[in-house]
């Protein structure tokens, strides 16, 4: 006889249930009382607002590792307005190439061909591969994700992007920073936000220059109008205030103290190497995880470019419908929230991995997991 009773729970619930790729859990013993609150209500051009920023761009100087040699600024619009910023402000010199294997890697590619209307040489991979690097013409400008966030799959180092190159690197780093050792002198141009790895909150980009990015930004005037929020050159010269912590337009304050906090959070636990760590112990328990089922699998085929922070899974037999009911049940027990793979890819699981996800909650995660197929299974 066939009932609906339920299957039984689980008995332990990961503590932190809080597995979204973006935005992403908090750090552990993060709470509102825990920021500072001097700068809140304060212009960020009085004198602690500005020092608060400029603190800040110091805190991620010190943790992503980053060479004098770059800059660093807190501009508007996420990831997403940091790296716009960066395509219309200094693409058009030369030819582009944009390299695209998940979703926002094709975002670039549909701005650079049909609103700078570039004509980009487009080299694609499908969900789960990598596009062939050694196809990338290095006299052109070259946009990439660095660890595409919506299919698991990233590039395995930066030897594959030449060091004579007459282009500028793009690099869309934002699910990548203070989660990998990026080689900084391989990067002229990346972006990123705090809502990732750090858990910080959305809203502000990052964006980061190299000295060739730099040279580009004052030797070239694109032919297209630029708004305000992505003007970087004052009378001909780059605005070195914006990399000072002035920003272009008016800034959070709460959310930047939000990311300080996280910053020093990173301080605390070991600093990059603390944050590359946990993030290597979360993706090692979900791939054991993996292993030992057979109806769970991995959407990045090769390990050695899979991703280490957006980790994305296959589901045996799953459709959209599916997933979502899986998706659903273990958001409603209180088990894993927002974990459904990204709308735009094959239907699937995604687990954010970031070193802001404590190891035990991914281990706990496991037989929730089973629990969430089986109940979607015997549904059928």
């Amino acid at each position: 006889m066939v009932t609906n009773e339920p299957l039984p729970t689980p008995d332990v619930r990961p503590a932190r249930p809080y597995f979204s790729s973006g935005p992403c859990a908090k750090p552990p013993g993060w709470s509102p009382q825990n920021l500072a609150t001097e700068s809140l209500g304060r212009s960020h051009r009085s004198k602690i607002g500005k020092a608060r920023l400029a603190y800040c761009i110091d805190l991620m100087r010190e943790l992503l590792r980053l060479p004098d040699t770059h800059r660093i600024g807190i501009v508007p619009g996420s990831d997403t307005g940091a790296f716009e910023m960066a395509m219309w402000t200094m693409l058009g010199a030369r030819g582009v190439t944009t390299l695209a294997w998940e979703s926002f890697g094709e975002g670039w590619v549909t701005d650079a061909a049909k609103q700078l209307k570039i004509d980009p040489t487009v080299i694609r991979a499908d969900y789960g591969a990598l596009p062939d690097l050694a196809q990338v013409d290095w006299s052109n400008d070259v946009l990439f994700t660095w660890n595409g966030t919506t299919s698991g799959v990233r590039v395995p180092d930066g030897d594959w992007i030449a060091d004579d190159r007459e282009g500028l690197s793009f690099a869309d780093a934002t699910s990548a920073v203070f989660a990998y050792d990026l080689p900084w002198d391989k990067i002229d141009v990346a972006t990123f936000s705090w809502q990732k790895v750090l858990g910080g909150e959305g809203a502000h980009g990052v964006l980061i220059l190299g000295p060739r990015a730099v040279e580009r930004l004052e030797s070239y005037t694109p032919p297209w109008p630029l708004p305000k929020l992505f003007r970087l050159i004052a009378k001909g010269a780059l605005n070195e205030g914006v990399f000072r912590g002035e920003t272009i337009n008016t800034p959070s304050m709460l959310a930047v103290e939000d990311a300080i906090w996280a910053l020093e959070w990173a301080q605390r636990i070991g600093g990059a190497n603390g944050l590359i760590a946990r993030s290597d112990a979360n993706a090692a328990a979900l791939d054991a995880i993996v292993a030992t089922r057979d109806w769970l699998g991995h959407l990045a085929i090769d390990p050695a470019t899979r991703s280490r922070t957006s980790v994305c899974l296959t589901v045996a037999g799953a459709d959209e419908a599916m997933i979502k009911a899986m998706a659903g049940a273990l958001d409603k027990a209180g088990a894993a929230h927002d974990i459904a793979g990204y709308r735009d890819a094959p239907p699937g699981l995604r687990i954010w991995c970031g070193a802001t996800v404590d190891t035990a909650d991914i281990v706990a995660l496991g037989p929730w997991l089973d629990w969430a197929y089986a109940t979607a299974k015997s549904a059928d």
